[in-house]
């Protein structure tokens, strides 16, 4: 309240006295009692107003001596010819009190500045972060078309009373400085690997004529689109290129959301199937070295997660833009031969096995742990699969294995699992890529041999010095995966009945009844297991409801709003299985219309989302805004601590800076 009435009766108000004794004597005429009330009240302010107007110059020049002590008379002088824009400001008002004449023309103003706002000069400066103890303003400050850096230093005025925190600030104009670092900013090179993802599919069955053609078009659209940035293209591969330009031009190709991706997938081979790119840029490299470095991770980081995409590698990030096609099937199964020859040689070295999936794990990472383990006991090697027998969505698959004398001790817990690591065991990590999802951190970091199988878009955040990493983000699942590899690893007599279910039962999951994502690939590895002994039959029992889970989904579905004309939306403000807000999430695709479904639900402390698409959207990349993963089609995301309610806001936030930001322009 002492703040307003000083700033109310700043110097230079005489005329607001002028005014109500005006008014007080006017009074007179209506009442007398009243009259008299206006001019005592108009005396005893203008008594305050003197007494504080006395004591800030009294302040001032404490504040003055302050600064100038131990400094001789004849230098004293030198504060009001100070070489550089000085002002003294008052902390609690924001107040000036006073400033040289180079101040005044850093403002550009001759008239009156004194008891002005510091923020009505300078607008949106700040001076608090001198109270935080800093000397330096955080942040360039413009006026007109100069910058400068601000210095400040902090003296307290009036030291019985604890109030009246002075400080001092000093303006260097760094505008040169600024515009010779942004050009050094704008010229630092920018290097980037620009990949055909589909190279090899598209190049088959085409006649050399049409490959000419094709390689042709992709040649003349990469290089349209690479001279706007006026840097250099060369193609040192059949299906690779690499770019160097200018740091500049980067802001510009992410503000057009690399056009290159949608105008190259216009291209088609004769059987219909478009070209993608992915566009890997390494940026804020100390040298072309090791900004090369950054392209590759960043062209391997794309190719990860399905291609037709770009991804930006910088120091300590990834930015990712585009990503919206499905992955491609690669029909080949060399890598496949390959990768089980050298996880098999890895399990042969190893004294013990242990297989961890995801937190919360389902039928998919159950099923994949199953096949591994399968493999393990084809070459002696003692396995174990690492869960929570508590918290998870498929104790049914999991009761079902443990009838077979092979998994009676088969599943172990985290604790247990770290107690009995030693320096040769392999830990095979399932159904994820993402080191904070795990079932065990400690596990995770506890072990030196790893080992990932997984389906899912490969995030920012992944497990890494892994000896074998399988990722293929066209596979259906993990499951999918594993039954390949067991192709090549064990014979069809060492599978397990019970285990071959377990693995199509994966499959089943994630394919939602072999009805999405679905490739040659995927029929073949179930046609493989219903070889060795899978029963289509008991692999659907694992997915029966009973009366109150059915009620729940109905309850979940009945409580979906339409957003966007086709993105299904359920908020529930209570806990859920997993496993049924899953199912709930499934059963909103066969409503017609719609083309994503998101659940939204409470599992203990945490608020969850679940998701899926029929292909159109990708829930992956709008989960990831909030803090989660997956694929295009099927994704998740925990977010701790948060009301519902807050992540439905969140939520449709990310689905309209992903698919509408366009619209919100406009």
């Amino acid at each position: 309240m002492d703040k307003r009435l000083m700033r109310l009766l700043a110097p230079g108000t005489r005329l607001h006295f002028l005014v109500l004794i005006v008014f007080g004597c006017i009074s007179f005429a209506y009442s007398v009692p009243v009259a008299v009330a206006e001019l005592c009240a108009v005396v005893l302010l203008y008594l305050y107003y003197r007494r504080a107007n006395s004591r800030r110059q009294q302040d001032i020049v404490k504040y003055m001596e302050n600064l100038t002590y131990h400094v001789d008379n004849a230098t004293k002088d030198s504060l009001v010819n100070f070489p550089l824009p000085m002002v003294i400001v008052n902390i609690g008002t924001g107040e000036i009190l006073w400033c040289n004449d180079l101040f005044y023309d850093v403002t550009g103003s001759r008239e009156h500045l004194f008891e002005t706002g510091i923020s009505d000069v300078v607008p949106g400066f700040d001076v608090h972060w001198v109270i935080e103890g800093k000397n330096e303003c955080p942040t360039e400050v413009v006026i007109g078309d100069r910058k400068y850096s601000v210095y400040g230093t902090l003296v307290r005025s009036n030291k019985e009373r604890g109030r009246n925190l002075l400080c001092t600030l000093f303006w260097v104009d760094i505008t040169e400085f600024s515009t010779l670092r942004k050009k050094f900013d704008d010229s630092r090179i920018i290097t980037s690997i620009i990949a055909i993802d589909n190279y090899e599919e598209l190049m088959k069955d085409c006649t050399d004529s049409e490959k000419s053609v094709l390689t042709a078009e992709s040649d003349k659209c990469i290089s349209e689109w690479t001279e706007k940035a006026n840097g250099i293209l060369r193609k040192y591969d059949r299906d690779k290129y690499l770019f160097v330009f200018e740091r500049q031009y980067l802001d510009k190709m992410i503000e057009d959301k690399f056009s290159v991706l949608d105008e190259v997938r216009k291209l088609q081979n004769a059987s219909g199937m478009s070209v993608t790119l992915s566009i890997a840029i390494g940026k804020e490299a100390e040298d072309f070295r090791e900004c090369y470095q950054f392209a590759s991770l960043a062209l391997e980081m794309a190719l990860s997660r399905g291609g037709d995409q770009a991804v930006v590698k910088g120091k300590y990030a990834f930015e990712f833009y585009g990503g919206q096609s499905q992955e491609v099937e690669r029909r080949t199964k060399v890598k496949s031969r390959v990768m089980a020859n050298a996880l098999m040689q890895l399990m042969r070295d190893s004294s013990r096995i242990l297989v961890m999936g995801h937190k919360t794990a389902d039928i998919d990472s159950v099923g994949a742990a199953a096949g591994i383990v399968c493999m393990a006991r084809k070459f002696g090697v003692p396995a174990n699969i690492v869960m929570n027998m508590q918290n998870n969505s498929a104790k049914q698959l999991v009761s079902r294995l443990r009838t077979a004398e092979e998994y009676e001790t088969a599943f172990m817990t985290p604790e247990d699992a770290l107690l009995g690591a030693d320096s040769k065991t392999l830990l095979v990590v399932v159904d994820t890529n993402r080191p904070e999802y795990v079932e065990s951190a400690r596990l995770l970091e506890a072990v030196n041999r790893i080992a990932v199988i997984d389906h899912h878009r490969r995030a920012a955040d992944y497990i890494e010095n892994c000896a074998i990493n399988i990722h293929e983000p066209y596979a259906s699942s993990t499951s999918e995966l594993v039954a390949e590899l067991l192709q090549y690893t064990v014979a069809s007599t060492d599978i397990l009945r019970v285990e071959a279910e377990a693995i199509l039962a994966g499959i089943f999951l994630d394919t939602k009844g072999f009805g999405v994502k679905t490739g040659v690939r995927t029929f073949e590895a179930a046609a493989y297991l219903k070889r060795v002994g899978a029963d289509m039959v008991e692999v659907k029992r694992l997915f029966q409801n009973n009366i109150n889970d059915y009620m729940q989904i109905s309850q979940i579905v009945s409580n979906t709003k339409v957003y966007r004309n086709d993105i299904a939306i359920s908020v529930l403000n209570k806990d859920i299985e997993r496993q049924i807000a899953a199912q709930a999430a499934d059963e909103l695709l066969n409503i017609n219309g719609i083309a994503a479904s998101f659940v939204i639900f409470l599992n203990g402390d945490s608020a969850i989302v679940s998701a899926r698409s029929l292909g159109h959207y990708n829930v992956q990349k709008v989960v990831e805004r909030l803090g989660g993963g997956g694929n295009i089609t099927n994704a998740g995301v925990q977010i701790p601590n948060v009301d519902v309610d807050v992540v439905d806001h969140d939520l449709r936030t990310a689905i309209d800076e992903e698919y509408f930001s366009e619209e919100k322009d406009k």
